[in-house]
C-alpha cells in the first residue's frame, strides 16, 4: 500500500506543454535540439520514447531539465514509495534514478557510477550534494571541491558548476528546490 502504481511516464505530453507555454514551435525545438521535427512530433504523441541524451536536448532546447521535464510528466501524490532497483549494476556502469516522482517543490536524484563531466549546470534554487559512497570532485565559482565518503556541499542558487565521480561506482545523492519554486529573491550573482 501507498506504492505508486507500475505506469509508464508520458513525457511527450510534458514536452508539449512546455513547448507551447514558451509559444515555441517543433521547427525551433528541433533547430535548438539538432532532433528532426518528425521524431519530436512523435514522442509528444507517445508514439516514441526520446533516449535520456536525447530527452536532455530537448530539455536543454526547453530552458528547463529531463528531470523537470520527467517530472511534470507524472502526476504529483502526496505520499509516494520510490522503491530502489533490484537489478544488479555492473561494476563500472552509471545510473541515474529518480528518488521523488511527480512535480514537487524538491528534486532528488541519485547518480551511480560517473555522468557526463562536461556538462554545466546551474540552477535557479539553491541544491545539496552528499555523497554516499565513492569521492566527486566539484568545480564552483573557480575552485574545485575534493568530497568523499559521507562530506556535503551546499550551492546558493545560481552557482554555475560541474562535477565528476574520481572514484568508481560512487554514488551521490542531489537534493534542490525545484526550478519552478521562487524560494528566495533574486539576489545579485558573485563573481
Amino acid at each position: 500500500m501507498g506504492d505508486h502504481k507500475e505506469q509508464p511516464l508520458r513525457v511527450g505530453a510534458a514536452i508539449r506543454r512546455r513547448r507551447r507555454a514558451l509559444e515555441l514551435t517543433l521547427a525551433v525545438v528541433s533547430e535548438r535540439s539538432g532532433l528532426s521535427v518528425p521524431f519530436l512530433s512523435q514522442v509528444e504523441n507517445e508514439r516514441a520514447r526520446p533516449s535520456k541524451p536525447s530527452l536532455e536536448r530537448i530539455a536543454d532546447a526547453l530552458d528547463t531539465t529531463a528531470p523537470d521535464l520527467l517530472a511534470a510528466a507524472d502526476p504529483a501524490c502526496s505520499v509516494d514509495v520510490l522503491r530502489a532497483d533490484d537489478e544488479a549494476l555492473e561494476p563500472g556502469q552509471a545510473r541515474l534514478r529518480p528518488l521523488v516522482r511527480g512535480h514537487h517543490q524538491l528534486h532528488a536524484m541519485e547518480f551511480i557510477g560517473d555522468h557526463d563531466e562536461r556538462r554545466e549546470f546551474q540552477h535557479r534554487n539553491d541544491e545539496l550534494m552528499y555523497v554516499v559512497d565513492g569521492a566527486v570532485e566539484v568545480e564552483a565559482e573557480g575552485r574545485a571541491h575534493r568530497l568523499g565518503r559521507g562530506d556535503t556541499l551546499y550551492l546558493s542558487g545560481g552557482v554555475r558548476h560541474r562535477w565528476r565521480a574520481t572514484v568508481p561506482d560512487t554514488r551521490v545523492i542531489v537534493v534542490a528546490v525545484a526550478d519552478h519554486i521562487e524560494a528566495i529573491e533574486d539576489r545579485p550573482r558573485r563573481r
